[in-house]
Formats: structure tokens, C-alpha cells, sequence
């Protein structure tokens, strides 16, 4: 039996065209879906439909159109479209799947800054990759404003120095972790060294994701955005034998494996300069790593903006914590990032 799921950006892109266009008329505006949700991301499925789901476009107008807009659209909107309601329950709100606000405050909202004016260095790191993922992902549908598309471009990958940054403090995640599958495997906690195993493979797919400039959704979609990207299956069978793994010993292979493919990325795309991609022994302990802190190394060895070389290597909020009363409020996030750095 087949299903009659419609993809909630599909869904919105006709609901923007039919009903929402119209009654905006000629009020010079911007409409997208971006922002929060699965279908944002494409990771949508039939089961989405049962909570906060349904057509959805912001509406970007000048501060002075709010209100008349807010009304036309409130006066015309069906009760549904495409089989759904249009006013329906989001994000702990009920309300239209039509929202309509001035661009420079969504911005804020959901970033802590604007883009349009510059991305400093710091609001590279303090904003969360989900976030990221979100206001450059999805579709913009119009962009009468003509600035929606150019904060989107400003916020599409790091910079080069600010990349291998964060790509060298994923690597340190990695070293600090790597040898503790198999020490606790040696002592006969399979448990405990199945846990720390569970945590590195999170880890390493988040680095090849940033390799292959992808922002990281967070944990229920991050093995889906693994395997949209080419060439990654080798990397997802390794992955799957240091998750199912019933031995240490099992588990290490499947992670030595993981790490030589992700170094062999990096060593393809020119960060810095090519390392041995293959693992060793963990100094005169019988334990496989690939020596993390090596791939680090080279990273921010080949930093040359100042600013970015005198950071401590800690990291972006997402290598600070995933608590999700941090990485989804713009002003927790960016305070906790100020303040690991300083104190580092």
C-alpha cells in the first residue's frame, strides 16, 4: 500500500505559491522554509505529521508591513491545505503555518547576531551546527527583499581558518578518547568499553561530516546525514562494526578502520599537510589509534589568520556541550563559548 506522505517542503513551497503569495500581493517580501523542523533538512517521513508539522512559510517583510501583512494573511487562510490545517500546534505554540516578522529579528532570534553584517569569529563558534544546518538548508521560495539569499551565503561554510579549527579540535575529541576502548576492554568491562566505543564513532561522524563541509544535525539525524554523503558507505560499515561489536578487540578494528578513512579525507582535501593515515600502537600499550592529535597538529599549522592561531584549542559550542538548554538558546551558547575560551 502505498503512501500518500507529502515532503513538508514540497507541502509549503505549493502552499507559499497558492495561498500565501497571493495574499501577501505586492508588499515586497521574502518567503522561505527554513528554520526549525525535519522537513527543513529533508529528514521527514509520514511519522512527522503527528506533532508540529504541517505547511509552514516565514514571511519576510519590512518592520513597517508587519502588521498589514499579519492581517491579510490571518483574514485569507484556509482552514486547510493539502489535507492538513493550516493553523496547527508548533514548537509548544498553536498558531498559522504562516509567519510573518522583519528578517534582521528572525536572525537574531535564531542566531544571536545578523549575518548581513559581518560573521565575526566568535559567532562562528558559538553558533550550534543544527542552527547552522537550519537557516542555510530548506528553500527560499521568493527573496523580493534580495538579502534573505545573501545572509544564507554568509553563513554557508566556515572559513577556511575558522574550518580547520573546528576540524582540529574534532580531532582532539578523538585523541583524548581513542585507547579507552581497549583499556577498558583489557580489564573485562566490555560495557564501560562499548560505551566510550559508542562515543567515538558520534565523533568521528561528526568529522567527516564537517570534511565534507555538512553541519552536523544533532542525534536523531546524524546517521541519516552520514548517509547522504557519497562515498560514505565504507566509512557507515565500519562505523557499524565498532557499534555491534561484542569484544573490544572487534570493536578497536572497526574503529581503526573508521579512523583511516576519515584521515585519508582529510589528506585528499588539502587542509594541511598529508599525515600517515594509517593506525599505530598506542605508545608501549598493546592498543590500535590513528593519533588524533597528530591530524590537529597539522591543521592548525596551516592557520595563518592571527586570530584564529590564538585561540586555545577548545572548540565550537557543539564540542562543548549538547545539552540542549545550551545549543538551542543563541545567548547560552554564545556566553558558554566566551567562557571556555577565556578560561582556557
Amino acid at each position: 500500500m502505498m503512501s500518500d506522505f507529502v515532503p513538508g517542503l514540497e507541502l509549503s513551497r505549493a502552499f507559499y505559491g497558492e495561498v500565501v503569495a497571493p495574499l501577501v500581493g505586492a508588499v515586497p517580501h521574502s518567503a522561505a522554509l527554513i528554520g526549525p523542523g525535519s522537513e527543513v533538512l529533508a529528514f521527514d517521513t509520514e511519522r512527522s505529521a503527528d506533532h508540529d508539522w504541517g505547511p509552514r512559510v516565514l514571511v519576510f517583510v519590512a518592520g513597517g508591513d508587519v502588521a498589514a501583512v499579519r492581517a491579510a494573511v490571518a483574514a485569507g487562510l484556509p482552514e486547510r491545505f493539502g489535507g492538513y490545517p493550516t493553523v496547527f500546534g508548533y514548537r509548544g505554540r498553536s498558531g498559522p503555518g504562516v509567519r510573518v516578522c522583519e528578517l534582521g529579528a528572525w536572525l537574531q532570534e535564531v542566531l544571536g547576531f545578523d549575518p548581513r553584517g559581518g560573521v565575526s569569529v566568535m559567532d562562528w563558534l558559538s553558533v550550534p551546527w543544527q542552527s547552522l544546518a537550519e537557516v542555510t538548508g530548506g528553500e527560499v521560495f521568493h527573496d523580493g527583499l534580495g538579502e534573505l539569499e545573501a545572509a544564507r551565503e554568509a553563513l554557508s561554510w566556515y572559513p577556511r581558518d575558522v574550518w580547520r579549527y573546528v576540524l582540529a579540535c574534532q580531532w582532539m575529541r578523538i585523541a583524548q578518547e581513542e585507547p579507552f576502548p581497549g583499556r577498558c576492554g583489557e580489564v573485562g568491562d566490555e560495557l564501560g568499553s562499548a560505551v566510550v566505543g559508542a562515543g567515538l564513532v558520534r565523533e568521528v561522524m561528526r568529522l567527516a561530516l564537517l570534511l565534507r563541509r555538512r553541519y552536523p544535525p544533532y542525534a536523531k539525524w546524524l546517521g541519516s546525514a552520514l548517509a547522504r554523503v557519497p562515498g560514505s558507505a565504507e566509512l557507515g560499515e565500519a562505523l557499524a562494526v565498532a557499534v555491534g561489536a561484542r569484544s573490544w578487540r572487534e570493536r578497536e578494528a572497526g574503529l581503526a578502520r573508521a579512523y583511516s578513512r576519515v584521515a585519508a579525507v582529510q589528506n585528499r582535501m588539502g587542509l594541511a599537510e598529508p599525515l600517515d593515515a594509517r593506525v599505530r600502537g598506542f605508545h608501549d600499550r598493546p592498543f590500535l589509534v590513528i593519533g588524533g592529535e597528530r591530524f590537529a597538529g597539522a591543521l592548525l599549522a596551516a592557520v595563518s589568520d592571527p586570530q584564529v592561531a590564538a585561540l586555545p584549542v577548545v572548540g565550537c559550542v557543539d564540542q562543548l556541550s549538547d545539552g540542549v538548554a545550551v545549543v538551542r538558546r543563541p545567548g547560552v551558547a554564545r556566553a558558554v563559548t566566551e567562557a571556555a575560551l577565556r578560561a582556557a
